[in-house]
């Protein structure tokens, strides 16, 4: 449970939140924490570059009669432990993924991510084909340029973000105004993006150690394409949703369908990356009509 001092500011009703703690002998590893809701069953949900549990707050009571939800921090993000020294690239955060459906010992679960959750939603299922029942990957962050497609600010603040020297710092300075602009960059309509949940992110920003989190994951692209060659291994029922106005351009979708030739398809009209925020209703339909 987060301490008094950054309990989050948002609750979901019908959540609780709980940790697992770091395996013995992983000095690397902190404690991870989710939110669980309903009954039903397993459903994990896994979130965007800088967000957290917080992302699905308009999803998971559309799901949570159908299914046993568990909406993943994943490490070092949201109320996730940092650890110094942690990497953020797409196999250690695959490990926080993993350890949850191991430690909790789900079987016949599925996943659902958006963006670089939906990356690590299909590694995972490559990983633990005896635990995954079926993968739904909404808008998955595996395509040069990532975020920084958004708009010009975007490319500005994460190219400084990356820079070398200059970076650590830039990435200590997140004002309101630059992050609204930014994340309004990934919907189709604007107004999905809620004050409230803005300043939830900076509070979480303002964790001792998250710019050095938030720096690793924005590096950890490369890793994320990467992992694009992992898919054909993913034995579970796969379908792919990508918002109209995502910031993929139709030959990452189309390379993706090629991957996954056999995955269902679903184009979400003038919605961008954040379908969660915009259009919930989408993903909480694909899923009840399986559950």
């Amino acid at each position: 449970m987060p301490s008094q001092e950054s309990r989050p500011t948002i609750h979901i009703a019908g959540t609780t939140s709980h940790i697992i703690a770091p395996r013995a002998g992983h000095s690397r590893e902190g404690t991870l924490r989710y939110l669980k809701a309903g009954s039903g069953a397993p459903l994990v949900l896994l979130h965007t570059v800088r967000t957290q549990a917080e992302h699905f707050r308009l999803l998971i009571p559309l799901i949570a009669d159908q299914y046993t939800v568990y909406a993943l921090d994943l490490p070092g993000m949201g109320y996730s432990e940092i650890v110094p020294g942690a990497s953020y690239d797409e196999p250690a955060m695959r490990t926080g993924v993993e350890r949850l459906l191991t430690e909790l010992d789900l079987h016949d679960v599925t996943l659902v991510g958006e963006s670089m959750g939906a990356v690590l939603a299909l590694t995972t299922a490559a990983d633990l084909p005896e635990r995954v029942r079926r993968v739904v990957a909404v808008n998955t962050y595996d395509f040069r340029g990532g975020i920084a497609r958004s708009s010009f600010l975007a490319h500005v603040v994460i190219s400084g973000v990356l820079a070398p020297g200059v970076g650590p710092v830039i990435a200590g300075v997140e004002p309101k105004s630059a992050l609204s602009k930014i994340l309004q960059g990934g919907l189709g309509d604007k107004s999905a993006l809620r004050e409230d949940y803005v300043d939830e992110l900076l509070q979480v920003g303002g964790r001792p150690g998250y710019p050095t989190v938030a720096r690793g994951v924005y590096q950890a692209l490369p890793s994320l394409i990467a992992a694009r060659s992992r898919y054909p291994e993913v034995k579970a029922p796969v379908h792919l949703v990508y918002g109209e106005k995502d910031w993929s351009r139709y030959s990452d979708r189309e390379a993706n369908k090629q991957l996954l030739p056999a995955a269902g398809f679903t184009q979400v009209p003038k919605a961008g990356h954040f379908i969660a925020l915009e259009r919930p209703d989408v993903v909480a339909d694909l899923l009840n009509a399986v559950a």
